[in-house]
């Protein structure tokens, strides 16, 4: 599947701000690990987790299929999605 720039940022705004929600809840919540969370709390906690951790293995997949479309590397253009998406990030 092609992949425009756009895209990719997009994918990257959507993962950062999943990983934010994680912290958030962290950071409300307490560590997982110490297992303070309420039932209801750990399943949202975890909920969030998963989504985190499939959008940001969809925007890494698309990176490399954007990186190797275009023949770059795809350390590059990681880099130059990052910038982006922390540039445009509200």
């Amino acid at each position: 599947m092609a992949h425009t720039f756009e895209e990719l940022v997009q994918k990257q705004r959507a993962a950062d701000a999943a990983q934010r929600m994680v912290e958030e809840l962290r950071d409300t919540y307490g560590p997982p690990a110490e297992r303070g969370m309420t039932g209801a709390q750990s399943g949202t906690y975890e909920t969030a987790l998963r989504a985190w951790r499939d959008l940001a293995r969809d925007a890494q997949g698309a990176v490399g299929e954007y990186a190797k479309e275009t023949g770059r590397a795809r350390s590059e253009v990681e880099a130059e999605v990052e910038r982006a998406a922390a540039a445009t990030d509200g």
